[in-house]
């Protein structure tokens, strides 16, 4: 990747991100409520439905740079050594590897945003200095290992699923591909993906929300999605799917769609 690649990705990647996380705002608040152990209701309801946007905004730009950065820098070096028969497990791993890197810069804003989604009446400020006086920087990590291992299913099934949707539509127009046809692979992908990795999902909201020094703050995904099967079932596990779906779908063809767009123009 040589670096107008490089610059292109990642103004594409950060413009991509702040479009879809700002857009789509409020779905994923509802959605983040809906998981929440208190309830819909208790944790806001529909009040405050913008709590938490300042922690999106700031760090949605440089968590999609570092993810397409990543992304296409991985996918570049592994095209010159492997068939195009291997394309998918190439587009798995530079998909996985992405979601490491961006997650170390989401998942501080994810913890900060999605406490403050679930407690309208506390400003994202005073969040992050609670966070930090009663867990200390550790704490802005809480959830990292489910964050990753939410992520990496979810890319595993989303962007092999995005780069297949648009050759074969690329083949059908004999060549050619516009911006807006990436964006509804981009729609497709996500909502699939959105659906199967919802359980892992809830864990994540679960183990960020859960009080300092219970059991479920420890991270343990297969413990916690054990006590969300115990005590609500099924639908539990699937708490929040409809928004999470509608959410990522959308997200998915704002989100690829003006990465595709930005990064045609900048090249």
């Amino acid at each position: 990747m040589d670096r107008r690649e490089f610059t292109a990705s990642l103004v594409a990647g950060g413009c991509a991100g702040m479009c879809v996380d700002l857009t789509l705002f409020p779905l994923d608040t509802i959605k983040t409520r809906l998981q929440s152990q208190q309830g819909f209701y208790k944790a806001g309801g529909f009040r405050g439905i913008y709590a938490g946007v300042p922690s999106a905004a700031i760090g949605s730009f440089p968590n999609a740079a570092a993810f397409f950065v990543t992304y296409e820098s991985t996918k570049s070096v592994f095209s010159g050594y492997t068939s195009s028969n291997l394309a998918p497990i190439t587009h798995m791993l530079a998909a996985s590897l992405g979601e490491i890197v961006a997650c170390l810069i989401r998942v501080p804003t994810e913890v900060v945003k999605q406490r403050t989604q679930a407690n309208p009446s506390i400003s994202t400020y005073r969040v992050l200095l609670n966070t930090l006086q009663e867990e200390g920087f550790r704490g802005l990590y809480r959830g990292y290992g489910s964050t990753v291992l939410r992520e990496i299913p979810f890319s595993l099934v989303q962007f092999p699923l995005w780069e297949y949707l648009k050759a074969v539509w690329w083949r059908r127009q004999g060549g050619r591909l516009d911006s807006w046809q990436a964006a509804v692979c981009g729609a497709l992908a996500g909502g699939v993906a959105a659906f199967v990795t919802t359980p892992l999902d809830v864990a994540k909201t679960w183990i960020m929300l859960a009080k300092a020094g219970t059991s479920t703050a420890s991270g343990n995904i297969p413990m916690v999605l054990c006590e969300v099967w115990r005590s609500r079932g099924i639908p539990g596990l699937f708490a929040g799917s409809i928004p999470r779906v509608t959410f990522i779908s959308m997200g998915g063809f704002i989100f690829l769609g003006a990465y595709e767009k930005v990064r045609r123009t900048l090249l």
